[in-house]
């Protein structure tokens, strides 16, 4: 369900001003300075950026991957609780590590005002939270933040849409495009076709309006 617009306007409002720790000095990270430089660093479209994530994460992290993950969740649940009590909010906060990316969850609690309208507030959440760990840890984060349940229910939901279409695609030999979406929600269609039977996918448009595709496997 979403939240009333106001709500979300007053999260974001709260959230780059009050609402995001200023300082520094007791180690923990503050939220950076906004600047074309550090949005870049950390603001990437996954599914279409995937390959180059790699190449440039392996030259960028030192050997023990794991252990950066695990200092990643731990940066990101500091921050998120401080943001947490400053906002008077109750949530507890799971960490843990999926695959090559550190994961973090905000569980508990009356948080849809900081899920917003098909998840708009949690997306700006995300990278601010991907700002400060990669401010901390000096390495562009690919952190995946969830609150509420909200990723996990969605990732359910699109791989069987996902698998709906292939399977139509499959059949009919016809492409068929799905409805706009942004780079998380992509990822897990593109997951889910590249594992079915004769379709692919791909990504087509501009953002917010980019879809993914699927098609006929040639």
């Amino acid at each position: 369900m979403s939240a009333p617009e106001n709500d979300t306007v007053a999260t974001a409002e709260a959230t780059s001003d009050a609402v995001l720790p200023q300082t520094g000095g007791s180690g923990n990270p503050a939220l950076p300075d906004a600047d074309a430089a550090s949005a870049d660093a950390v603001i990437e479209p996954v599914d279409d950026l995937e390959d180059e994530d790699e190449d440039e994460d392996a030259a960028a992290e030192p050997e023990d991957g794991e252990s950066l993950l695990v200092r990643e969740g731990d940066v990101a649940g500091d921050y998120l609780e401080r943001l947490l009590d400053i906002l008077d909010v109750d949530g507890d906060i799971d960490l843990d590590v999926e695959g090559d990316r550190a994961s973090v969850a905000v569980v508990g609690g009356q948080l849809k005002t900081l899920i917003g309208p098909d998840g708009a507030t949690l997306e700006a959440l995300q990278e601010l939270t991907r700002l400060a760990v990669a401010q901390s840890t000096g390495v562009r984060s690919r952190l995946m933040l969830d609150i509420g349940g909200y990723r996990a229910k969605r990732r359910a939901d699109l791989t069987a849409l996902a698998a709906e279409a292939a399977e139509r695609v499959a059949t009919s030999g016809q492409p068929e495009r799905l409805a706009p979406m942004n780079p998380f929600e992509r990822k897990v269609v593109h997951d889910v076709v590249a594992a079915a039977a004769g379709v692919r996918s791909e990504s087509e448009g501009e953002e917010p309006n980019r879809r993914v595709v699927v098609l006929p496997d040639a």
